[in-house]
């Protein structure tokens, strides 16, 4: 009898891990950081000088990774990275602080958004002092922390139930924001073309 050798089963097609890493990669802080960027640098220029340099780190990072992915395919991520690299303890730190710590800030901190953009189209959810849904000790709960904590818990009930569901909610996002990228690019060319026919009229009215 010839034994099988156990292996991952292939679920995510091209398309799919182009979404993950799209995603992993373009996170809601591009949609928030930017004004912060540009209030500190002074100019659009230097903000999109960030983004280039930001990019640029990125891309090294990607490269880095594909470099460790080939040299220890394992499942494991960064912990198998510093495990190897350097020892076990330092994947076991690593491992629970990105548990306890890392990961889920991240999480938070995406909820947050979520609640902040939603704002725009549902006034409720803004934090205001009088809009406090209940009180737990001494925190405060309001609606937008509330509809955060449930957009969590159910995001990670899809992706417990298997890969499909989760690829699909990863895939329908990625694409949101990379249309939302991409519309934002489109507009402002069309400001600067309109700025620039808005000027050569008004020289050509002035001669």
């Amino acid at each position: 009898m010839s034994e099988t050798t156990p292996s991952f089963k292939p679920t995510l097609g091209l398309l799919d891990a182009t979404m993950i890493v799209a995603g992993s990669m373009i996170g809601s802080g591009i949609f928030i950081v930017s004004a912060d960027i540009t209030r500190n640098v002074g100019s659009a220029g230097w903000l999109i000088v960030v983004w280039l340099l930001t990019g640029f780190m990125t891309l090294t990072a990607a490269l880095s990774y594909g470099e460790l992915s080939a040299m220890f395919p394992k499942a494991g991520g960064q912990y198998v990275y510093l495990k190897e690299s350097y020892n076990k303890l330092t994947g076991f730190l690593y491992g629970w602080s990105f548990f306890s710590v890392i990961q889920t800030g991240t999480i938070a901190a995406v909820g947050v958004a979520f609640c902040k953009f939603a704002a725009y189209f549902i006034p409720a959810l803004e934090m205001n002092e009088s809009d406090v849904l209940f009180l737990l000790g001494p925190f405060k709960i309001y609606p937008a922390q509330f509809v955060s904590i449930f957009i969590i818990i159910l995001l990670t009930y899809i992706n417990t139930k298997g890969v499909q569901g989760g690829k699909m909610i990863q895939t329908i996002f990625t694409v949101t924001k990379l249309l939302s990228l991409f519309g934002l690019i489109v507009f402002g060319f069309y400001l600067l073309l309109m700025l620039m026919y808005g000027m050569q009229t008004g020289q050509m009215l002035l001669l």
